[in-house]
């Protein structure tokens, strides 16, 4: 049996008012409250429209992890309020929001027409706030030689009606990668990491090739390219490990070719920077308000630089 609404109140009371944990077991204290919560948002017993100490964001799985350690850390300086923070893409994330199922879409990309159009329709008016940058790398295999990239070959590699299929095309030999077929990694059609590669690379027109493995999440596109040496995918900066390179980018052979790092991401000269979002769907109040002012101050900010992305400002964080 499902607990009813006042019931959850009081479980999330009781546990936010407790102090018969040792100040050694706040983590744990954290995860059983964060883990009540996640229960009740699973089973839909009401609690986060009751409750005004809850705040529910949703959305970019490029945003994931430093909206986890925003979420943690929020609650080190706001204990009554509990940020609950789900993933599945940008495009879930504007769903859930205007479906009132969140209280915040965290978002890789603007919001676009079809979503804004909704939008109006239901008499909101989404509050769009930049909250970072992001350099969308494009990810090879450590043992890949090709050191750079075009706008052009990148959208020859992943666009539809793909004319470079095989590392050779490019005059190059990638070693452990048996007939030198490229083997493309994506993301889901519900990502905006998707969305905005598609848009900066492929162009309004041109959609994505067939065969393209399309990838649930960031770390996934990583993790797969790492162990292929005939791999190349694109995802967020943030998702980078030892065991992966990232090409450099230029728009054409006439630009210059610059590798991603927060630094191209936040002066712009990487071609595919981008910037980072969270939507309310009205101009935000109370807690959601000062949550998202809090992720806008020093210590919101120096906590995305310490994620691997770029602050909205320059920030001195040591």
């Amino acid at each position: 049996m499902v607990p009813g609404v006042g019931a959850w109140r009081f479980y999330i009371k009781m546990l936010l008012g407790s102090r018969w944990l040792s100040e050694g077991d706040n983590n744990v204290m954290r995860r059983i409250r964060l883990s009540v919560i996640a229960a009740c948002l699973a089973v839909g017993c009401g609690l986060a429209s009751a409750a005004d100490d809850v705040i529910r964001t949703k959305g970019s799985d490029t945003l994931f992890v430093v909206a986890q350690a925003w979420a943690e850390a929020y609650d080190r300086v706001n204990p009554q309020v509990i940020v609950s923070v789900g993933g599945g893409g940008s495009g879930t994330g504007f769903d859930a929001l205007l479906r009132g199922l969140t209280d915040i879409a965290n978002s890789s990309r603007r919001i676009d027409t079809h979503e804004m159009e909704r939008a109006m329709r239901l008499q909101l008016e989404p509050k769009e706030h930049i909250v970072g940058y992001d350099a969308l790398a494009v990810y090879l295999h450590k043992d890949n030689p090709l050191r750079a990239v075009t706008f052009k070959q990148l959208a020859e590699i992943f666009g539809r009606n793909a004319q470079i299929k095989q590392w050779s095309d490019l005059g190059i030999e990638v070693p452990g990668c048996r007939d030198q077929r490229i083997v493309r990694v994506g993301r889901q059609n519900s990502s905006g990491t998707y969305a905005y590669f598609r848009s900066a690379i492929l162009g309004a027109r041109r959609g994505f090739d067939l065969g393209i493995l399309d990838m649930l999440s960031s770390k996934d596109v990583v993790h797969l390219v790492e162990k292929t040496p005939c791999a190349i995918g694109y995802s967020g900066l943030a998702y980078a490990t030892p065991g992966i390179k990232m090409a450099c980018v230029a728009k054409d052979e006439k630009n210059p070719c610059i590798l991603p790092s927060v630094e191209s991401a936040s002066d712009g000269s990487y071609p595919i920077a981008r910037p980072l979002f969270m939507y309310a769907k009205e101009a935000p109040r109370n807690a959601i308000k000062d949550y998202i002012n809090w992720v806008l101050s020093q210590n919101g900010q120096c906590i995305i630089l310490d994620k691997g992305y770029a602050p909205v400002r320059p920030m001195n964080c040591r």
